[in-house]
């Protein structure tokens, strides 16, 4: 009967994680980058919480599909070599950028409004609501992959993260070729590699 027991919770929990909807994954990742940003012990010891930050966000974030949206048009005729070197710096600027925005989390609240479904595609709409009540909207765009729900774009206000880069990228590659870029991204990581 115990045995019964046991195997119909897991049955349950395996469903549970099979049928996690776009917002379930969405949800569970904010939710933990809260817990690491609000707590007292990870607050004096920043490497540490970068680091744990940064593990925490690679689990839903798909790096690889960013990156290669971003470079857009420029992406297809970059070696292999070439576009595991852009994926990486790439990351590392997104990680090293937005983590003192991370961190100066202040118990804002985030309400999810609804996600919406597109085969292998999904949107999860969100919005924060500030101390002082001002409220942004904070949408996520995924895609489906290996059963697995993953971020390719944040949009902020209506502005998508993705496209602002591409339309970057594609200034510095047109007026100075894709090494310039490689070299503005190698030195912006470093101006802002996390303590």
């Amino acid at each position: 009967m115990k045995r019964i027991a046991l195997m119909t919770l897991a049955g349950i929990f395996l469903t549970t994680l099979a049928f996690a909807t776009p917002t379930e994954d969405v949800k569970k990742t904010v939710d933990e980058v809260v817990r690491i940003v609000s707590d007292k012990d990870l607050k004096k010891n920043i490497p540490k919480r970068r680091l744990a930050l940064k593990k925490t966000i690679s689990i839903i974030f798909d790096y690889g599909e960013m990156a290669k949206r971003s470079l857009g048009k420029h992406w297809n005729p970059r070696t292999p070599d070439e576009k595991i070197q852009f994926t990486e710096l790439f990351a590392t600027l997104l990680e090293n950028s937005y983590a003192d925005k991370i961190e100066s989390y202040n118990n804002e609240k985030i309400v999810y409004i609804k996600d919406s479904l597109d085969g292998d595609y999904s949107e999860v709409k969100s919005k924060v609501v500030t101390a002082k009540r001002d409220e942004f909207t904070l949408d996520y765009r995924l895609i489906k992959k290996n059963g697995k729900w993953m971020v390719y774009d944040v949009v902020i206000e209506g502005v998508s993260l993705v496209s602002n880069y591409r339309s970057q990228f594609n200034r510095i590659i047109t007026a100075n070729g894709y090494p310039a870029l490689v070299n503005k991204l190698q030195n912006k990581s470093n101006e802002l590699k996390a303590p």
